[in-house]
């Protein structure tokens, strides 16, 4: 793509919540961009779901809310389909003006996981599944999505129906055709337990492209459907009766010789597998504000409700938090369950991650796989709430080693201060807060 031809292009990093900051600059920037041509607040990436500054934060009036430089993150340029006027987002990341990484990025945060893994000679090959509900936010309460071919609001929750997808193959059919010119390899569509609710999955890919590929597709999906006349969101719950919007992702580790080291050649998988899994266990529950990391995020996390609350694992079973799919011995991945569709893809992969590593790194023992229904055992949980998850990441020994001090300061500090606001305002009207914003 040739970024000199646009009279405007969209420079965007991602901040804590997943959300897109940046500018939009002239075409002539495109041959400066890798020289730091574009400079931005440090705090920017420290806003709160709100986009205020954080109360107290170092990064604000501590140092004189000091510039950084973004550069390309060498995730290519893609093209906007849901804008009228054509501008592509070139992605980028944050650095300081010495030319260092800024340690409140989450995108660094996870190249930094990476390679741990690249320093054995290995690569990780990850893809995700998002969940997301179209719906119609035109009165002062939310609805469920209109129909397009009756012109009603939907009634029910179609499972794997076709005449749901049909229904919106309009809006289905455009977005394979921007996945395909932003080069983002979505697979399957298929339409899920609530109302109004789909499911599409990207393929496998490196990790970081695999990351990069779904902080776009979250983007795409809500500025696609606006096109369409309704929207779209990945809120965790955005109706209390109704099924929730998970994410979940599956990573599986090649070696230097392109083989997968989780593969034994049977179902059980290797030592390094049971490793990867006795780490992501021991991480799960400080790790629970990454993976539901708002206040409607707990709606979902309630036991037997298809959301995993429970921190086990087990083989060829979906109530487990960590599942192995089974399949071919040659393609033996981890599947983790936990995480919410409002996430930050960024830090959510680099938790689960930084947890499989260090899970190999200190040779774990994972418990005994479960059987039957998890939901059912008396094993460990996730943090229960909100704050208690604040605080767990705040005080982890196994958070301290996956992420920067910085960043896990940060987080700490706009996830207190969303706390203490979303407080303030009525549950009822949660979703006018999260529905774009997630």
């Amino acid at each position: 793509m040739d970024l000199s031809t646009y009279d405007t292009l969209r420079v965007a990093a991602c901040d804590l919540n997943g959300q897109m900051r940046g500018k939009r600059v002239p075409g002539d920037y495109a041959a400066k961009l890798s020289k730091g041509a574009v400079r931005m607040p440090l705090s920017a990436l420290n806003v709160d779901i709100f986009g205020l500054d954080i109360d107290d934060s170092p990064l604000v009036f501590e140092t004189g809310d000091a510039d950084g430089l973004l550069k390309p993150s060498g995730r290519a340029p893609v093209p906007v389909p849901w804008l009228d006027t054509p501008q592509p987002l070139v992605p980028m990341e944050m650095y300081h003006e010495d030319g260092t990484p800024f340690a409140g990025d989450p995108r660094h945060a996870l190249t930094s996981v990476l390679e741990r893994y690249s320093a054995r000679g290995w690569s990780v090959m990850a893809a995700s599944e998002l969940e997301f509900t179209l719906v119609d936010d035109s009165g002062e309460n939310l609805d469920h999505v209109i129909n397009p071919q009756t012109g009603r609001h939907l009634q029910s929750a179609e499972v794997l129906s076709l005449a749901q997808l049909d229904a919106f193959d309009p809006f289905f059919s455009a977005l394979y055709d921007a996945c395909a010119q932003m080069n983002i390899p979505a697979q399957t569509t298929t339409s899920e337990s609530g109302i109004g609710q789909f499911e599409v999955t990207l393929n496998h890919q490196k990790a970081l492209k695999a990351a990069d590929d779904t902080w776009i597709f979250k983007a795409l999906i809500k500025g696609l459907a606006r096109k369409f006349g309704f929207a779209a969101t990945f809120m965790a719950k955005p109706f209390a009766e109704d099924a929730g919007n998970g994410m979940h992702l599956h990573f599986s580790v090649l070696d230097a010789d392109g083989k997968n080291i989780f593969d034994n050649g049977g179902e059980d998988g290797t030592e390094l597998l049971k490793q990867a899994v006795a780490g992501c266990l021991a991480a799960m529950p400080a790790s629970t504000l990454l993976f539901a990391p708002h206040a409607n995020s707990y709606q979902r996390l309630v036991p037997g409700a298809h959301a995993p609350t429970a921190v086990c694992w087990a083989y060829e079973n979906r109530t487990a938090a960590v599942r192995i799919p089974g399949g071919a011995p040659v393609a033996r991945r981890i599947e983790h369950r936990v995480a919410g569709g409002d996430i930050n893809p960024y830090l959510t992969f680099a938790a689960i991650m930084g947890a499989a590593i260090a899970g190999i790194e200190q040779g774990l023992v994972p418990p005994a796989p479960l059987t039957g229904n998890a939901y059912e055992y008396d094993v460990p949980q996730l943090a229960p709430d909100w704050a208690t998850a604040i605080d767990l990441f705040e005080t982890d020994p196994m958070i301290a080693g996956i992420f920067p001090n910085m960043l896990i300061r940060n987080l700490v500090l706009t996830k207190r201060q969303e706390l203490r606001l979303m407080g303030d305002i009525p549950e009822a009207d949660h979703w006018k807060t999260y529905l774009d914003t997630v």
